[in-house]
């Protein structure tokens, strides 16, 4: 039994209290669209591509074709919807792979995100209907070889006003999308001010470098990158002309971090109903061993997991589309659903035993990339501190 033979296009079985029913109808239908098209164009290569560390950059196309790209935006809004569905988008993306739910995270939620948030009315204009269409497809860049999760202060990147140009100089890594994107969204201190600032960099402008990261263990679809910038001139016109400091920075990341923890939720479905369909179908000591004890036991432990990570991240983009969603609330969610999954994903592998550890039965992706989950968009820890200050009003941070 496949795990499409567990969902209809029309429902998720392992939404166990139907959180779903919380969708408009349209809504509704846009996602049993984009479940069948995964199920039946992105599933069966997903495998493949990830032995291989390989992108499936067919699917660029019938992904922007579904809409998934600009949502938010007005200027590529395909229709009205809300964040709880964006974040069922995530849900489903990473219910079948975690990587392709990445890249979409990156073009539609960090790269467009950057012009959507920090961009001026002509910059949204002139690249989000282009990006939405799946002609442009951009990247992100503010982690660095030294800077991480201290990347508020920790920018070593530098901008240089030189009349209309900027000159950037440093670099980047763990850059998704980077080895074939068109734009990359790159974030540097500005020499004059020391604010941090984005720009729109052309991928194939001279002194740009992108060079894939190799031997990856998790998300291996992903394309990585080490970024370098030698003196890289970007005019004036490509400065986001809205972003003038981390803030909004920060304000791009915490659009896309509760759907992060919509995409963790999504990543500990994968890897359960491909232990359910393995439960019903192993047979041993005379009958499947979903009859035995200990084995529902490990499932049931896994959609509790999952169903209360579930209400947890639908509150979460409520309380966004209400405008009372803060840094905090993402955070937690973030924190609370990665750590889930990564129990969810090890009882998933614990029912299947030896076969756990082979593609073949999908569970040894979900369960590798569910460390590239649990790290980026903030690490557990990060996140935790963030929630720690609000709930004690006593900042942690060193």
């Amino acid at each position: 039994m496949s795990s499409a033979t567990l969902t209809s296009f029309t429902s998720l079985v392992s939404d166990f209290y139907g959180y779903e029913d919380l969708l408009s109808d349209r809504e509704k239908g846009v996602l049993a669209d984009l479940r069948r098209y995964l199920e039946t164009e992105v599933k069966p290569g997903v495998n493949r591509h990830w032995a291989d560390a390989t992108f499936p950059h067919e699917i660029v196309k019938g992904l922007a074709g579904l809409g998934l790209f600009g949502m938010p935006w007005e200027e590529t809004r395909p229709f009205e919807n809300s964040a709880v569905f964006r974040g069922w988008v995530a849900l489903e993306l990473a219910r079948v792979d975690a990587s392709v739910a990445t890249f979409v995270g990156v073009q539609n939620g960090l790269a467009m995100g950057s012009i959507g948030v920090g961009g001026s009315p002509e910059q949204r204009a002139e690249w989000l209907p282009r990006m939405a269409s799946g002609d442009l497809v951009g990247a992100f860049g503010l982690t660095e070889p030294l800077s991480g999760s201290d990347s508020a202060q920790g920018l070593r990147t530098i901008a240089t006003r030189d009349g209309d140009d900027w000159v950037l100089n440093g670099s980047k890594r763990w850059i998704g999308n980077a080895t074939f994107s068109d734009i990359t969204i790159i974030w540097a201190k500005s020499a004059e001010d020391g604010q941090v600032k984005g720009f729109i960099v052309p991928t194939d402008t001279e002194g740009y470098t992108a060079t894939k990261i190799e031997d990856k263990q998790s998300l291996r679809i992903v394309q990585n990158a080490d970024i370098t910038l030698e003196n890289v001139r970007v005019p004036e016109s490509h400065r986001l002309q809205q972003a003038d400091s981390f803030r909004s920075t920060a304000a791009v990341l915490r659009l896309t971090r509760a759907e992060v923890a919509w995409a963790a939720v999504g990543n500990s479905i994968g890897a359960y109903e491909a232990a359910l369909a393995y439960a019903n179908e192993r047979v041993q000591f005379g009958k499947p061993i979903a009859k035995h004890q200990l084995i529902q036991d490990l499932l049931v432990k896994c959609i509790g997991n999952i169903t209360a990570s579930i209400g947890m991240v639908v509150r979460c983009s409520q309380m966004l589309d209400e405008g009372t969603q803060r840094d905090e609330h993402a955070s937690l969610a973030k924190a609370f659903t990665t750590a889930r999954m990564r129990e969810t994903v090890g009882y998933a592998r614990e029912v299947m035993g030896g076969n756990g550890i082979v593609l073949d039965y999908d569970v040894a992706r979900f369960f590798a990339d569910a460390e590239a989950l649990y790290s980026y968009e903030g690490t557990r820890e990060m996140n935790t501190l963030i929630v720690g200050r609000s709930i004690t009003g006593q900042a942690a941070f060193v």
